[in-house]
């Protein structure tokens, strides 16, 4: 079960750069959170998949009583879900922003600090 993660990891990741290094925005953002899972499913496959009983602890013992799942993973990938959930929110509202005072999704044609013609950048904003 292991290696099939692994490739699929490996798939999650060379989708991500190739979307990543694209020029519209919106390709980059889908490369963004296909980072995200890449990045969880990662973690989720470096705790081991075993399919042992959850980890509780019964009221009277200070150790669980056989082999149980490992609970740390689960809480790193579900801490890793709310960030990377907000960082695409705000990547999104950024890119949405950005489209509405540029007119494109271009990230070639977003120069207003750069222009290509004779023009002077813009001094304030």
């Amino acid at each position: 079960m292991e290696p099939l993660f692994a490739i699929l990891v490996g798939a999650f990741y060379a989708a991500a750069v190739y979307l990543l290094l694209s020029r519209k925005i919106v390709r980059i953002l889908i490369g963004v959170a296909l980072l995200g899972n890449a990045v969880n499913l990662t973690l989720f496959v470096a705790g081991r998949l075993t399919r042992e009983a959850a980890p509780l602890i019964a009221p009277d013992a200070d150790v669980p009583a056989g082999p149980v799942a490992n609970a740390l993973p689960q809480a790193l990938i579900l801490t890793a879900i709310v960030i990377s959930f907000s960082f695409f929110a705000f990547l999104l509202v950024l890119a949405f922003r950005a489209y509405q005072d540029l007119g494109t999704d271009d990230v070639d044609a977003m120069r207003v600090a750069e222009p290509v013609g004779p023009g002077r950048p813009p001094e304030g904003y």
